[in-house]
């Protein structure tokens, strides 16, 4: 059933890519064949891939880890994770042996070196004369622009040169079984599963890969992954960490975020809709004399937002390029009691990416069934509320740092109540990649902005954390028996 058309094997390796323009993109394209010219004189006859290091599958902390060998077929039960390993059913042969380890085991300068041309078409990847010449110009980027696409990304604000997803907003996901993905609970007030289709009842088909965004369920077969239930609200998008592409560091951002005295965060659903995108969202109200606005006002103030040419302050001294807003406006529908319908910060939730309706008839029926939950929590929580759980922000009302879609990293309590790290218990590829941009690991400055280099520069002794675990009333304690041991000793 094999053929040259329908079944070439490949490999996605980005998706959305946007090229500065049409000449990086040439050289791109001539650059990444050139390499592949190189492969192909490394490996005339192909070569059987693999490792000799171990993993565990599927991956996490939990999984026995093993040998991952050569030559291995892989069941995937979605693209971020692999589930099964089959191995194959004979050793190597000394002379795939070779090429298999040639990469790592050989001195390859001499096939870099020797390759200078590209033998084969490429002609696929349209790199001719006859595509438009086109150069990118940031001074085009508008504050509409401002929206995160799961497949093309962002657009670029003036003096950002690098995409990224960190954001100040509300986590609001909770736990489920899946083994594969996961997350905590962090509020208890709201289950935004009644606002899911599981059944297909009203939804056929998704324009993108991920399916529904909330309640993460392994029987979500729309999409083809299984991701962790990722309800957050997003209020300010800080983009990349890296400081020398425009950006600001995650230390930074944490410094900003310890450093704003905001009350506690009520939120109150208004209505489930679908934007000018495509996408289904939650939408919540803005009140212009709440905590949550002051919030907002307080970010733009400190951190900037590039295409309003106002001039930041803070008392760091740090700034980023690419901050942007994470409210679209959506106040001409009422989004808040202060805004008079006309401008104003609009909280949203997003609970699926470009979902496909059967029809305009079940798109109607499903919006009608979700806001009629929508309006059972306005009863039941008419001024709002301040989410949390009783182990997370007991007090609601937190603040989280966010990485990306999928993992928080730092949260802050109301009225400078302080903050700390909740990771999430480290993130499942491929949300994050594991070696750092630069050579030299965490050691090389360059490096020192990674979240993940920044865990570990930063990583509490031992002590320290065992010191916390105890709680006030196990501290007392011992406290108490050290006191009471000196007083022993002195007396005898």
């Amino acid at each position: 059933c094999m053929d040259d058309h329908d079944t070439d094997p490949h490999v996605s390796m980005s998706r959305g890519v946007k090229f500065w323009s049409s000449s990086t993109y040439s050289q791109y394209i001539y650059n990444s064949n050139l390499e592949v010219a190189v492969w192909q004189a490394m490996y005339p006859n192909g070569v059987v891939i693999g490792s000799a290091g171990y993993a565990a599958f599927p991956p996490g902390h939990g999984g026995t880890k093993q040998n991952v060998g050569y030559g291995n077929l892989y069941f995937f039960f979605d693209r971020a994770n692999i589930t099964k390993a089959f191995s194959p059913n004979r050793e190597l042969t000394d002379s795939e042996q070779y090429y298999s380890e040639l990469y790592e085991s050989t001195d390859t300068s001499e096939f870099y070196s020797s390759t200078t041309s590209i033998s084969f078409d490429y002609g696929g990847s349209h790199d001719n004369n006859n595509d438009q010449d086109y150069s990118h110009n940031p001074q085009n980027w508008r504050a509409d622009m401002a929206l995160h696409d799961m497949t093309d990304g962002w657009d670029l604000p003036p003096s950002c040169k690098q995409e990224g997803e960190t954001f100040f907003g509300i986590p609001l996901s909770r736990s489920s079984y899946s083994k594969l993905q996961s997350t905590n609970s962090f509020q208890e007030q709201f289950d935004f599963e009644y606002l899911v289709d599981r059944n297909n009842t009203y939804v056929s088909s998704f324009g993108t890969n991920h399916g529904w965004l909330v309640g993460e369920e392994i029987g979500n077969a729309v999409g083809s992954l299984v991701d962790k239930d990722t309800a957050h609200i997003p209020i300010f998008f800080t983009g990349t960490t890296n400081p020398n592409l425009g950006g600001m560091s995650l230390g930074d951002m944490i410094k900003i975020g310890q450093n704003i005295d905001f009350g506690k965060l009520y939120i109150k659903p208004a209505f489930v809709f679908v934007d000018g995108n495509g996408h289904v969202k939650l939408q919540f109200e803005a009140d212009a004399t709440s905590a949550l606005a002051y919030l907002y006002d307080n970010l733009c103030k400190e951190l900037g937002l590039s295409w309003n040419y106002e001039s930041p302050y803070n008392t760091h001294g740090v700034y980023t390029n690419c901050a942007m807003h994470a409210a679209g406006d959506r106040a001409a529908d009422g989004c808040g009691p202060d805004n008079s319908n006309q401008g104003g910060f609009c909280p949203q939730m997003t609970l699926a990416y470009s979902p496909r309706f059967s029809s305009e008839e079940h798109a109607a029926a499903y919006l009608a069934r979700c806001n009629g939950y929508v309006d059972y929590w306005r009863s039941m929580y008419p001024s709002g509320v301040a989410v949390g759980t009783s182990d997370f922000c007991p007090d609601g009302g937190c603040l989280g740092l966010f990485l990306n879609r999928y993992d928080l990293y730092q949260v802050f309590k109301p009225d400078l109540g302080g903050s700390w790290v909740e990771y999430n218990g480290a993130s499942m590829p491929p949300t994050f990649s594991p070696a750092p941009t630069w050579k030299g690991g965490c050691d090389e400055p360059h490096n020192f902005h990674l979240d993940k280099c920044f865990r570990k520069r930063y990583k509490p002794k031992a002590s320290a954390v065992a010191w916390d675990a105890l709680g006030s009333v196990g501290q007392f304690s011992v406290m108490l028996v050290v006191f009471m041991a000196i007083t022993l000793d002195l007396h005898l």
